[in-house]
């Protein structure tokens, strides 16, 4: 199911949930379909399920990443900025997953509740086949739903209890009693892996035709299935939707947040579960030996992408939306003497988390760090992610001046609402052959990657170390230290020493502790991970509140530059009851069972 197709089977599927008004318009018969009409039109019914990919909750451009430490927008009404920098509240919430994830089940519980009622086909087996993956999809995307809704709303209440969200597991309608009250963290916890566990009985772990007969699974032959029929209903042309692999990470996700500082306590998970979890999704790839060489820079890999089937993955990405040309995300973010508006402005304080390529931090004495040179012999995923002063840009390899001595809108604070207010411009997610010259503009082709594998192993290498320290195992054949030493050494850091650096903390579980946070940090940079990290890592206050730094360069009249650290370009001004999202107050004020968050 295409992207096309998902919205035409989207308006199919609305008709019944509008109401008209009698003054101004005379419904069409068509436009006043019941739901039971769906059962004798699958097209109909798919629409329902169609509606919960429309409102998927993925963000292909950085936006929680604005109100963290590692980046901030140069336009001053993003509601991001706002929310960091004093306005978060219950009534202002841009983070909110309230609407959209409850709407999403809302299709999902109509669907599974008229499935098994829908004529996919006249022929029972197929009939059977068709049912299955679609009732799995929807267990999958009702699970998905409702782990948005964890991370974003669920908190301890006055009273202290840890509480989730509202369980709606059947449709509502006007009859439905809607004062409902929120469920217990566990009891949301428990739910959303009933349902993943529903969804993988059902679910290919990845679509595709199988050649033959003898690779249709078991249960599907028993019953008379062929490979013609099983690539009817589990087929290439399903390619898209929510397999099996996407929610085995999924359960790899929701394990790791239950497991984190924030929830454990209350939510019972255990660091032992979340490294389990992730294990499941790596051994399917062999583990470590598994590991994409390329998967760091997955967003650049040009030719890959452009070549790039329809019913392709590549290595690093276990799900992926629709390729599509585009230059919207490098009009964003390109630098302005590119014809970009340079929204994203990562943070002097990311820039200082990357290593040198030896491995050592920089404030480490054996990293050979200098201040007056700081990019020199830097991690290569320095220069991948972000645009510092002197790099090219853009399809014409454009001279990129941030400092102050630059001559055009580049330049450190030059143009507001246009120019870097950090000394830096966002380089990861887009592509320099793009090219936004007025006169002669082109795109180019992306795809987002809604789950990647890197992510996964970094939940290992986190819940591994806490369950088993940094070089226990559990019952896998890799450790912590194995997937950090992997995914550095395919960047090219601490390959001409051994990592030494590494191999010093190895036996240090909070120092690789720091490390793991470190190298997630960097990886998964502007992928919207941070500002949830932060808070199921219960940080410091002060570290939630942490100021944007920038890096200002000047030049003398001998053409020396000179490097200034801008210690607040912008501050951060959250509560200590900012560790948990609010429940908007929309709905609070009009369910008296619905408790608040503590101090929202």
């Amino acid at each position: 199911m295409n992207k096309k197709n998902i919205y035409r089977l989207m308006l199919i599927a609305t008709l019944p949930l509008f109401t008209g008004c009698d003054d101004l318009f005379d419904p069409a018969i068509e436009n006043q379909r019941d739901i039971e009409a769906m059962w004798a039109e699958p097209t109909y019914a798919e629409g329902f399920l169609a509606n919960a990919y429309v409102l998927l909750p993925y963000q292909g451009s950085p936006s929680t990443d604005l109100a963290t430490d590692d980046a901030v927008s140069n336009d001053q009404a993003n509601n991001y900025l706002r929310m960091a920098t004093g306005s978060w509240a219950a009534d202002n919430d841009p983070t909110s997953q309230w609407q959209n994830r409850f709407n999403a089940i809302q299709y999902v519980n109509i669907f599974l509740e008229n499935c098994d009622k829908v004529v996919w086909s006249n022929d029972q087996l197929l009939r059977t086949l068709f049912n299955d993956q679609f009732k799995g999809q929807a267990f999958a995307m009702r699970a998905l739903q409702q782990y948005y809704l964890l991370r974003a709303h669920a908190g301890y209440t006055d009273d202290g209890q840890l509480l989730g969200f509202p369980l709606h597991l059947s449709s509502e309608g006007s009859g439905s009693d809607f004062n409902q009250p929120r469920a217990t963290f566990r009891e949301c916890y428990d739910q959303i892996m009933v349902d993943i566990d529903s969804a993988l009985a059902r679910l290919p772990l990845q679509y595709g035709d199988v050649p033959s007969t003898d690779n249709v699974p078991a249960k599907y032959t028993s019953i008379g299935a062929t490979m013609g029929e099983y690539n009817r209903a589990f087929g290439s042309h399903f390619f898209g939707l929510m397999s099996g692999k996407a929610v085995e990470a999924l359960r790899a996700q929701v394990a790791l947040l239950a497991a984190s500082d924030a929830y454990n306590a209350g939510s019972g998970v255990k660091w032992e579960d979340a490294a389990n979890a992730a294990a499941i999704v790596l051994d399917r790839i062999g583990g470590i030996n598994g590991m994409d060489p390329t998967g760091w820079k997955w967003f650049d890999n040009t030719s890959a992408i452009d070549n790039m089937k329809a019913t392709e993955q590549p290595d690093e990405v276990i799900w992926r939306g629709s390729k599509a040309s585009s230059s919207s995300m490098e009009s964003d973010n390109f630098p302005p003497s590119i014809y970009g508006k340079g929204r994203v402005n990562p943070t002097e304080n990311l820039v200082e988390t990357f290593p040198m390529v030896n491995g050592y931090p920089i404030t480490d004495a054996q990293s050979a760090y200098s201040a007056t040179t700081p990019y020199d012999n830097r991690d290569p995923r320095l220069a991948a992610y972000i645009i510092y002063d002197g790099q090219k840009m853009g399809s014409s390899s454009a001279v990129i001046t941030t400092g102050t001595y630059g001559t055009n809108r580049d330049a450190l604070n030059r143009e507001s609402g246009v120019s870097t207010r950090t000394g830096y411009y966002l380089r990861k997610l887009l592509r320099r052959d793009v090219n936004l010259t007025p006169s002669s503009t082109t795109s180019q082709n992306h795809f987002q990657a809604y789950m990647r594998y890197t992510e996964i192993f970094l939940d290992y290498a986190e819940a591994a170390n806490e369950a088993w320290g940094p070089e226990g195992k559990g019952s896998h054949a890799y450790s912590a230290y194995d997937v950090i030493k992997a995914l550095r050494s395919r960047a090219g850091v601490g390959i001409g020493n051994g990592d030494a650096y590494l191999e010093s903390i190895k036996g240090d579980k909070e120092k690789m502790r720091q490390l793991i946070r470190n190298e997630r940090r960097i990886e998964l940079c502007f992928e919207n991970q941070r500002f949830y990290d932060l808070r199921r890592w219960k940080v410091s206050l002060d570290k939630l509140n942490e100021p944007a730094k920038g890096l200002q360069i000047d030049k003398d009249a001998e053409g020396v530059l000179h490097y200034t650290v801008l210690p607040k370009v912008e501050t951060r001004d959250y509560k200590d009851y900012m560790y948990f999202g609010p429940i908007p107050y929309s709905e609070v004020i009009k369910w008296s069972q619905l408790q608040q968050n503590k101090g929202w």
